[in-house]
């Protein structure tokens, strides 16, 4: 699976992959998806427009690499712009987490929802906590201002920051230190959400949906997660139970397995 990756990655890279640059339009008329990609601004990181919902690039879909801000431009049909979500992919060795100058050493992906993306503005920021608000919404459960309000309030964070908006660039450490450790329990969880069969690998979306429910109901821990230890911790006791959370409870709660008083303090860095 890993080699897969890598090999995937090297494709795209090269602009050899089917709908690499922003191919796939109908038409002559298009329309520009523009944004960053971050936990930490993360370069060479694949970015695309998934029309058929599995979180992973295809034939067809307009695609592009991240460049050294994190930037992405995505040349689609006007018509498919607030259609289908934006989905990045971190890939392992090949995407480099400008937080910490280096390759990431696990894959994971990120997306935004549909319902945000413009192509208007250069406002289509993907970051763990807009995958969030994304895998809320696919709950059917929420409208966008509820899930952007339920998650700054798991956060702690004022009625004035925006969960779809660059942390980064706004300076707010207690979603950029949650981002990180974000990113790094969904690299974590990778191994169980990508399933290879032969030369084909998917993605069980139930599973990765899974995954982000259980993130949701303990945003407090994953927020409060400041050593190796109880980044460890989480990543062990999420392993252990993804398997068992159902296509019934794509927010299964797993606060049950998480020790009392366990987490206390501010984010970490990855």
């Amino acid at each position: 699976m890993k080699k897969r990756l890598i090999g995937v990655a090297a494709v795209v890279a090269a602009g050899m992959l089917a709908g690499c640059g922003g191919g796939g339009s109908s038409t002559t008329d298009t329309a520009k998806v523009a944004g960053k990609v971050a936990d930490g601004y993360l370069q060479n990181a694949t970015v695309f427009m998934d029309k058929n919902g599995n979180y992973l690039l295809d034939a067809g879909e307009p695609s592009t690499q991240t460049d050294e801000n994190g930037a992405y431009t995505l040349t689609v049909d006007p018509a498919d712009v607030g259609k289908y979500p934006i989905v990045a992919m971190a890939v392992q060795g090949v995407t480099i987490d400008k937080d910490t100058g280096s390759t990431v050493t696990k894959s994971y992906l990120m997306s935004m929802p549909k319902e945000s993306v413009s192509g208007t503005v250069s406002s289509n920021f993907i970051s763990p906590l807009t995958t969030q608000v994304r895998e809320m919404l696919e709950t059917g459960n929420y409208t966008m201002d509820q899930a952007m309000t339920q998650l700054r309030d798991r956060l702690h964070l004022d009625s004035s920051s925006s969960v779809m908006g660059d942390y980064i660039q706004g300076q707010n450490q207690t979603m950029h230190s949650t981002a990180q450790n974000m990113a790094t329990i969904m690299g974590g969880q990778m191994v169980q959400v990508f399933t290879t069969s032969g030369m084909t690998t998917t993605v069980n979306v139930n599973r990765y949906r899974g995954m982000m429910g259980a993130m949701f109901s303990n945003m407090s821990s994953v927020r409060a997660a400041n050593t190796n230890t109880d980044m460890t911790q989480l990543m062990n006791q999420m392993t252990s139970t993804l398997d068992t959370i159902s296509i019934a409870q794509p927010f299964h709660n797993m606060s049950s397995y998480y020790r009392q008083g366990m987490m206390s303090g501010g984010g970490m860095g990855m």
